[in-house]
């Protein structure tokens, strides 16, 4: 295991550590925040009685859609908006406020429009996650070494085969950042849509828990959510790492 990869796992146990021991010795409340192994007896629990499968495969369905139509969608409309310089210049303000607005104002828009339920939860996180893909994507073409572009024409290669074989494998390491990112945001705006705009899924199950001071249930799928962005995070980091170090070959 690489040296970084120890410094990681030694912070994190470092840290569940010590919110053991603040739970156990009283520092913390247990009404306020239940021990970590109290919350992996807790998953363990709602796992083997499967009483949450429904909700939890809801949620990763929904994070699974979001996450391909932002990317799917965000990277063309990235191209486009590249190739279209003035189309660009008018969009480029918007594109770098777009996060100072609240994605969340126009959710009674998406319950007009998609009723109340996985359409609209799905609207939202794309949404959230779609301008990170467009923005990598233009990033990622903006930092095509000129050299390239000059070896392609010298070698007459046609607009598809440059494509192809120069500015994709070029802007490469930014789309994958691109669909990293759209993959967070759509975990995000699933998770959080959930909690007003559904009667099923992980968040909405948290949100019932804690309105029912079910500590138990609502600390287990907290520490489900945790870990499956965990081993999201670090099967697309160790992807990217492979790309970068063929990529420098």
């Amino acid at each position: 295991m690489p040296r970084e990869a120890w410094i990681r796992l030694a912070v994190i146990v470092a840290a569940v550590a010590v919110l053991e021991l603040l739970c156990r010795g009283g520092a913390i409340r247990h009404t306020a925040i239940i021990p970590p192994s109290e919350m992996a007896q807790a998953l363990w629990r709602i796992l083997r009685a499967g009483t949450f499968n429904a909700d939890i495969l809801t949620t990763f369905r929904d994070i699974a859609l979001a996450a391909a139509i932002s990317i799917g969608l965000g990277f063309p409309l990235g191209v486009g908006i590249h190739a279209w310089p003035d189309l660009r210049l008018g969009l480029e303000p918007m594109l770098a406020s777009y996060y100072a607005v609240p994605t969340f104002i126009l959710y009674p828009v998406f319950i007009i429009l998609f009723g109340v339920g996985s359409g609209a939860i799905t609207a939202v996180a794309v949404m959230l996650a779609i301008v990170a893909m467009i923005t990598a994507t233009l990033n990622g073409l903006d930092r095509i070494p000129s050299a390239l572009r000059r070896t392609a024409r010298v070698m007459r290669m046609g607009p598809l085969s440059t494509a192809l074989r120069i500015s994709l494998p070029a802007a490469l390491p930014y789309l994958f950042t691109g669909m990293k990112l759209s993959v967070a945001y759509a975990v995000i705006g699933v998770i959080a849509s959930e909690f007003i705009l559904s009667g099923s899924g992980i968040g909405y199950s948290i949100a019932y828990a804690y309105n029912n001071f079910d500590n138990q249930t609502m600390y287990g799928l907290m520490l489900l959510v945790i870990l499956a962005v965990v081993a999201i995070n670090t099967g697309l980091h160790m992807v990217d790492r492979r790309l970068n170090a063929r990529r420098g070959r």
